[in-house]
């Protein structure tokens, strides 16, 4: 399927202005998906490089905010794909000196629910719109679409629905509740995510720890597990890939990190009263996946000794 044609915007559907600001590798392709589906782009990144290379597709280039601001038709719909945090507020602060009252702003990014509910006041003080966008899919996001969840008015919502039907694939995209629901609904299926991908590792390091491990193609079994069992997954084609790559993995460091949303998902489920134990302990693997010869095995190491006189090894230097 070519990417021109994998665009979803009907034939007639409205086609919007939108200025997207933060061009990494999701806002980049957000941008071009955009540009694929007729609608307009005025385009702004830190590093200008990236505004150039979005304009030989067809964007609008902006080398500042204000200059972005002064290139949009009121009302003005602002997407942010930036880091989240700090990054999201310090672009709000300026925008908020540039925006006019009915003017939209839009935050993609994987922000924390509650950030959302206290930028939408700020914003609303100003009369400026609000809406928290969810937004999955990756670096295949640009052939295949955008999963999105949305959060905010409706009636915004539905202003904006253009934009999301050329971004999301057939049925990809959903009205979630008032704002903070999109990013709350997004954070609940990253969670979900580290619980499904801890599961896949712990299988395939039990395949293997076996007997049969040397006469198990990894990439095969993958894709297998794909060809109508209940496990499959788009998870499993991508491992599907990685074994095919590298069949036994053996050129990368078991060293994975956490963008936040796992933890925030941990932190809600103590907040509700509500037991997840298969994603805490996703979460909290990972955390000890990024430890050498971790200080807590070696309390367990010293008791063992202390009570049962147990071997220990030396942490010596030969």
């Amino acid at each position: 399927m070519k990417q021109s044609e994998s665009t979803n915007t009907p034939k007639g559907a409205r086609r919007m202005q939108v200025a997207m600001i933060g061009l990494g590798r999701m806002g980049m392709n957000m941008a071009k998906r955009l540009l694929q589906g007729g609608h307009e782009v005025v385009a702004y990144n830190r590093t200008p490089s990236k505004t150039e290379e979005i304009v030989k597709e067809g964007a609008i280039g902006s080398f500042s905010l204000t200059e972005l601001v002064d290139k949009l038709t009121a009302p003005r719909v602002v997407w942010l794909m930036l880091p989240a945090g700090q990054p999201v507020d310090d672009h709000l602060d300026q925008l908020l000196e540039l925006l006019a009252p009915g003017d939209i702003v839009i935050d993609g990014g994987n922000t924390y629910y509650k950030d959302d509910i206290r930028r939408a006041e700020m914003l609303a003080a100003k009369a400026i719109k609000f809406m928290d966008v969810g937004v999955s899919g990756g670096i295949w996001g640009l052939e295949v679409g955008y999963c999105m969840m949305m959060g905010g008015e409706r009636e915004v919502f539905e202003h904006l629905e253009p934009i999301f039907k050329t971004l999301a694939p057939e049925n990809g995209y959903l009205y979630c509740g008032p704002t903070g629901a999109g990013h709350f609904v997004k954070m609940v299926h990253n969670g979900i995510e580290y619980g499904m991908m801890q599961s896949y590792g712990e299988g395939f390091a039990i395949m293997e720890g076996s007997p049969y491990a040397e006469f198990l193609d990894y990439s095969q079994v993958a894709h297998l597990w794909n060809q109508g069992s209940v496990i499959r997954s788009w998870l499993l084609e991508l491992l599907e890939s990685a074994f095919g790559k590298d069949a036994r993995l053996t050129e990368i460091r078991g060293y994975v990190e956490d963008s936040g949303e796992g933890r925030w998902t941990v932190q809600q489920a103590v907040e509700s009263g509500v037991s997840a134990p298969v994603i805490a302990l996703s979460l909290f693997r990972r955390f000890r996946s990024r430890e050498k010869d971790a200080f807590e095995d070696k309390v367990l190491a010293a008791l063992r000794r202390e009570f049962g006189g147990h071997a220990v090894v030396s942490a010596k230097k030969d």
